[in-house]
């Protein structure tokens, strides 16, 4: 299998690939400029897109390729003066960069196509004289679906991938007036054929510019090698273990068992007040998980169901659980802008009243467990949903919710939470773009203190390309980045390229468990015996979580391995009886300035 890249410079663009892959990455440039200002302003346009989608069929393989193609996890999110160069060097797009012309390049729809030079000399394409948002420029390729594949007045770009079985979303991007925006997405497909790749603007009005095509089919071998690699480079580091005897002298050929205690990567799941009367519940989870996030009893419908009569007697038992067992806890959520949870008195307020309860929410809350929560959802959907910003007047309204958390509680991480942003390349309302945005609006109206992304990750469709490539737009952003409500299909998949992501910070699985059953994913039965899901979690367990090594050393006393990040235990047989051990020292792996470097740890026998 295979994955790729393209980028172009659009005005409006369209393209129709003939290739062969299971991911591909598709990346490309896009301008826009009203058609009544074409023929005076070409050279001095402003209004450009720069756009990269990724295209991809995933699947899973087993050992590692040295030689794989890198991906390249990079994005930007600025205005450019100009593009920049394709990603890959156009992979298998031809004339990616309009050098000869319109060579390999056709017509989509009833868009007319010419290649205009600017003033720097740079040539791109543009697609002018639109009817249909699908009017656009476009090149053929055969796609394999054994292989992946990756592919920039505002106006909202799409990547659209035409098949036999029907059209895809890829990825999308906000065009910016008066510079160049960047595009990347990604997509699967079900069967190998000719596919055609176009880019759609509801705006009918404007051009759209392309340049920097960049199409790169990856292997499937591949994809799996960048995951390895970058598990390797961000979540691991080497150790050079030496062990001695009490005379400083070195054991030769000793053997040892290097286990680890605690992860750094957080990787939990959420629980329910079901928890605190089962014990089976409490011995599977307490085996398996230092994070989690309460299901409900957080929330406000479930804390002042009756204006002024709080009761916070289930999150005070989840918390005391939680903190007799080490676990970390997620705070979810403060306020939720979706009207159907609010409590049943809040929709009939009148706005002054409205703040006035909000403000006693915050306060309430926030003030009650400030200092034992990680983090706090703070205004949770606020992109599919307004419910809040409606009622109060606008984006202000979550600025002062943010102000005021950091001052209630200032060692807590405060999350934006949101679904769709890495599942669904179709939902324009959590997009990437949108999801910065709405960061920018916070920004605006105010606050400009920390905080962090929240991606649910309810996944009913899978698209790892997509996923990949939507957190590396998010990452532009460069603030910490957490899958916080994870469940849907192929969890094995979606957890790999999760936790192997760059910018990913942490996991919280969404599978508290009721006897009634779970939101969308139970990892147990009720007896608490694995069902599938639970034996992929055990196993991502186990791999990252739970590690395991053992070794001999050299004539030296020496012994060298890769650790994930977290903390260990040393043991070694006991000279007089090998059926017993002997634990020498605990230590602490984290992250080098360089992976050459080797984390040094003495133990003395």
């Amino acid at each position: 299998m295979m994955q790729g890249i393209i980028m172009t410079l659009l005005k409006l663009y369209y393209s129709s690939f003939h290739v062969e892959f299971n991911k591909l990455i598709l990346h490309h440039y896009v301008l826009f400029k009203g058609r009544t200002e074409l023929q005076n302003l070409l050279m001095k346009m402003k209004t450009r897109c720069y756009s990269i989608l990724t295209l991809f069929c995933y699947f899973f393989i087993s050992g590692f390729v040295a030689n794989a193609t890198p991906y390249d996890y990079s994005f930007t999110n600025e205005c450019l003066e100009n593009p920049k160069n394709p990603q890959y060097n156009g992979g298998i797009v031809v004339n990616p960069e309009f050098k000869e012309g319109l060579k390999g390049w056709a017509s989509f729809g009833n868009a007319k196509l010419q290649v205009q030079r600017s003033e720097t000399g740079n040539e791109f394409i543009v697609a002018h004289q639109r009817n249909q948002s699908f009017d656009s420029a476009s090149q053929e390729f055969f796609m394999d679906h054994e292989k992946l594949y990756t592919h920039g007045d505002d106006a909202t770009v799409v990547a659209t991938f035409r098949t036999p079985t029907g059209f895809y979303d890829a990825g999308s991007t906000m065009a910016k007036s008066g510079c160049w925006s960047m595009l990347k997405g990604g997509i699967t497909v079900n069967q190998s054929s000719s596919t055609q790749l176009y880019f759609q603007s509801k705006n009918a009005s404007i051009d759209i510019w392309v340049d920097s095509v960049s199409l790169q089919p990856f292997t499937q071998e591949d994809w799996k090698a960048h995951q390895y690699q970058s598990i390797e480079k961000v979540r691991k580091s080497n150790v050079k273990i030496h062990v001695v005897d009490s005379e400083g002298k070195p054991l030769t050929n000793q053997k040892i068992t290097i286990s680890q205690k605690l992860a750094n990567f957080p990787f939990g799941c959420a629980i329910n007040t079901n928890i605190l009367t089962n014990q089976a519940y409490k011995n599977w989870f307490t085996s398996r998980f230092k994070y989690t996030t309460f299901e409900n009893e957080m929330k406000w419908y479930t804390s002042e169901r009756i204006q002024n009569q709080e009761d916070y007697s289930s999150s005070d038992a989840l918390l005391k659980f939680t903190k007799s067992n080490g676990i970390s806890v997620r705070g979810h959520n403060v306020f939720w802008d979706d009207p159907k949870y609010q409590p049943s008195w809040v929709p009939n307020l009148e706005p002054q009243k409205l703040a006035d309860a909000a403000t006693k929410r915050i306060k309430s809350v926030m003030g009650r467990y400030s200092g034992q929560v990680i983090a706090w959802d703070v205004v949770n959907e606020n992109m599919h949903f307004d419910f809040l910003e409606r009622k109060l007047g606008g984006m202000g309204s979550s600025s002062k919710f943010y102000s005021m958390a950091s001052v209630l509680d200032g060692h807590a991480d405060l999350f934006l939470n949101e679904y769709n942003t890495i599942e669904e390349p179709g939902d324009r309302l959590s997009s990437p773009d949108s999801y910065l945005k709405k960061i920018e609006e916070i920004r605006s109206g105010g606050y400009h203190g920390p905080l962090s992304i929240g991606l649910e990750g309810h996944f009913t469709n899978v698209n790892i390309p997509y996923m990949r490539s939507a957190i590396d737009k998010l990452a532009s952003s460069r603030l910490p980045i957490w899958i916080t409500e994870l469940d849907g299909k192929l969890l094995e998949q979606v957890l790999r390229e999760a936790h192997a992501h760059p910018a990913v910070n942490g996991i919280v699985l969404w599978s508290a468990w009721s006897p009634k059953g779970c939101y969308r994913m139970c990892l147990t039965d009720n007896d608490f015996r694995n069902l599938a899901t639970g034996d992929v979690v055990d196993n991502i367990i186990k791999e990252f979580f739970g590690v395991v090594v053992t070794g001999t050393t050299d004539g030296e006393g020496f012994y060298e391995t890769s650790l994930i990040h977290g903390d260990y235990e040393v043991s070694y047989p006991n000279e007089n009886d090998v059926k017993l051990t002997r634990i020498s020292r605990d230590f602490k792996v984290e992250a080098l300035g360089y992976s050459e470097d080797f984390l040094y740890v003495k133990i003395l026998g």
